[in-house]
């Protein structure tokens, strides 16, 4: 795959999650994108995106359920979240170390609606690209439950690849 000035590239944002996609995804960037950049003498910045869930606005006594939310329970929610991040980029400097690539990386986490984080954050960079992995849900499970990539293509004005894992292509 050829892309227009991959040489210029300077900024290259990764969605990161828990999924193998999004792994394959970044994996996929640097053998792709940032390989053929070295190439070019251009070492651009990685920047691996991971957005957490932003959490209830305030913690009430009761949640939706009816049960006690003590200090302990968000406790335990705040540390299990805590090591979700960490276990995610960990994961993905994994990725990155086995490239065998020499290449910039600069983690950042963001916390709320995934669509709106990762289209807020390419912006506030000014990425010069935008590379998510598809989790390859039919019709049904993208209609009810949206599709992250198909909605950040529309709103980011850097090019975007949606990086699909080869077990979800048909």
């Amino acid at each position: 795959m050829e892309v227009e000035n991959i040489g210029e590239m300077k900024k290259i944002v990764v969605a990161v999650d828990e999924s193998e996609e999004s792994m394959y995804a970044l994996s996929w960037c640097l053998n792709n994108v940032v390989s053929v950049s070295h190439q070019n003498s251009v070492s651009p910045t990685l920047v691996l995106l991971y957005v957490k869930p932003s959490p209830p606005a305030n913690y009430s006594a009761f949640d939706v359920a009816g049960y006690l939310f003590g200090n302990d329970v968000v406790a335990d929610l705040e540390d299990y979240s805590r090591k979700l991040v960490d276990s995610v980029m960990s994961k993905a400097q994994e990725v990155c170390m086995k490239s065998n690539i020499d290449i910039k990386v600069e983690k950042k986490v963001g916390s709320g609606d995934a669509k709106n984080v990762i289209c807020g954050t390419v912006e506030k960079l000014g990425a010069d690209m935008l590379v998510m992995g598809s989790h390859g849900y039919g019709f049904l499970k993208r209609t009810l439950l949206g599709s992250v990539s198909y909605d950040c293509a529309k709103r980011v004005k850097c090019p975007m690849v949606v990086v699909k894992h080869p077990r979800n292509v048909l």
